[in-house]
């Protein structure tokens, strides 16, 4: 089925959007699931968050690219959940999310007006950043920074030693932070 045709049902409140979104894009909510929270049971919970989430956004939500609306209610959820997870643990073996690589070139959450505004021209810089660099180099730094790809996927993935994608990713975000301090965020 088309993505217009099940965000249609979405809009017609037939069930059926639900059962349509899951046979297409059950795989690929799971995986972005699935690298974040790294718990198979986790994963599955966040992906049946995600059918929720698209139920009660749509409408009014009218998403252009169902996929990508999809992967940030995945991605958002299973942030969430690692995060919640993390502070009951204060400290324990919890390994770092690649999310938090950035840390140095990202500013903290938004809370307020101003923050959200800021984290507005912060999305369009690294849209920016990510418009200005080859192919290769901005779907490794989407691989990890968006889906949370494990650099041994990455590295599969491209063909490339471990040692190379995490150098290239050191760079790119030693790049990105460089970009974002002559904006001056």
């Amino acid at each position: 089925m088309e993505d217009a045709e099940i965000i249609a049902l979405y809009w017609e409140r037939d069930q059926k959007a639900v059962e349509a979104t899951e046979l297409k894009y059950r795989h690929y909510c799971k995986k972005i699931a699935l690298n974040i929270v790294g718990c198979d049971e986790d994963a599955e919970e966040c992906v049946n968050d995600t059918w929720m989430s698209a139920w009660e956004s749509i409408p009014p939500a009218k998403p252009e690219i169902l996929s990508a609306f999809l992967g940030k209610i995945t991605r958002n959820i299973a942030l969430n959940r690692v995060r919640d997870r993390d502070r009951l643990k204060r400290g324990g073996d919890a390994e770092a999310l690649p999310f938090d690589e950035l840390g140095d070139c990202l500013a903290d959450d938004a809370s307020g007006p101003e923050e959200h505004a800021e984290a507005g021209e912060l999305t369009a810089l690294i849209n920016r950043f990510l418009a200005g660099l080859p192919e290769e180099r901005r779907r490794i730094f989407v691989c990890r920074y968006w889906y949370g790809d494990s650099i041994s996927d990455i590295a599969k993935r491209f063909g490339a030693g471990e040692g190379k994608i995490k150098m290239q990713l050191m760079r790119l975000r030693g790049e990105l932070k460089k970009m974002l301090e002559k904006e001056e965020r």
